[in-house]
């Protein structure tokens, strides 16, 4: 009778706490983070994954909590914020850099990663968009893709274009290859480059009278994280240089440059949010494909360009899906 009620006693200990083990996991809000090199958590970018998962019905504090960790434009403190984000047991972890990344797949093979605003394939985080296996998913910016349409749009733009300065930092992944890309297309346009390259705020001063002494007429602005976080600085001096240039984003622009051709940040990090979604209902990254743009956007600005004394063709003002006046 003793043993009985013994192993009644067990059975119902064991009951009370697989039970409470349940609730404590069931009433666990899931954690997202987010690892960035130069962004802050008030970045419009960042607002825009908010969003995206506000519409998909995540609540922070209610339903998710986000744990947003930023390097400051220190590529050392990388590793340690990777670490941080794997010891708090993210459920998922949404990546904006190449760096960023493969920092985060260094501290975990287990916690899915999300992509977006880079090329992972050029950055070196997957072989293949389709299968990209092992924990990494999300979207490609196709920077390597699209980097010869910016240099024939700064072309048509100015026809008697033959001196193109090309701004870059060698020390962001998939720079190095964007540039070899560029010299072909460039020959075949009779232009002649110069690279520059940039890798402090600190030399941009420089990096500009570099761009002097070389008499270019453009620039183009091989996009990273250093060139979105000074973006307004790199406009300015390129106005104040007289020079028209392009980026791959509309931040260019929007800081004061002439002209950007590239995916939408908007929409990549609006879809970033749902691979959120799908891995935190179960999905496993390795069976979601990364995915191209499906939005690519020429924003032109007619006020610089007045400023620069340019006349932009017809042919381009009626391909742009913005033009600022």
């Amino acid at each position: 009778m003793i043993q009985r009620r013994l192993l009644l006693a067990f059975a119902l200990y064991l009951a009370f706490a697989t039970t409470s083990v349940w609730a404590q996991q069931s009433n666990r809000i899931p954690v997202l983070g987010v690892l960035t090199l130069t962004a802050g958590a008030a970045d419009p970018f960042v607002e825009t994954l908010r969003q995206g998962l506000r519409e998909r019905g995540y609540m922070e504090g209610r339903n998710i909590r986000v744990e947003f960790r930023t390097a400051q434009d220190d590529a050392d403190r990388l590793p340690g914020l990777a670490g941080e984000l794997v010891h708090l047991n993210a459920d998922v972890i949404v990546v904006t850099n190449a760096l960023a990344a493969q920092a985060l797949r260094r501290a975990t093979s287990t916690i899915p990663i999300v992509v977006a605003l880079l090329d992972p394939v050029a950055a070196g985080l997957v072989t293949n968009l389709a299968r990209p296996g092992g924990n990494i998913t999300g979207l490609s910016s196709m920077g390597i893709e699209l980097s010869a349409k910016r240099l024939q749009l700064l072309k048509e733009a100015i026809p008697r274009l033959n001196r193109v300065a090309v701004l870059w930092n060698p020390d962001t992944s998939s720079t190095a290859k964007m540039v070899e890309d560029l010299k072909p297309v460039a020959s075949s346009m009779s232009i002649e480059l110069t690279l520059v390259s940039v890798q402090t705020p600190e030399g941009f001063d420089a990096a500009f009278a570099a761009v002097a002494r070389a008499n270019a007429q453009a620039l183009y602005i091989v996009g990273g994280p250093l060139f979105y976080a000074y973006r307004t600085t790199l406009a300015k001096l390129s106005t104040k240089s007289r020079l028209p240039g392009i980026a791959g984003g509309r931040y260019y622009v929007d800081g004061g440059g002439l002209m950007s051709y590239g995916a939408s940040i908007q929409d990549q990090m609006h879809r970033a949010a749902g691979y959120v979604d799908k891995i935190l209902k179960g999905a496993k990254p390795s069976d979601l494909p990364i995915e191209q743009p499906t939005k690519l956007e020429l924003v032109v600005n007619l006020r610089t360009a007045k400023a620069l004394g340019i006349s932009i063709p017809e042919s381009i003002l009626l391909r742009a899906d913005e033009v600022i006046r």
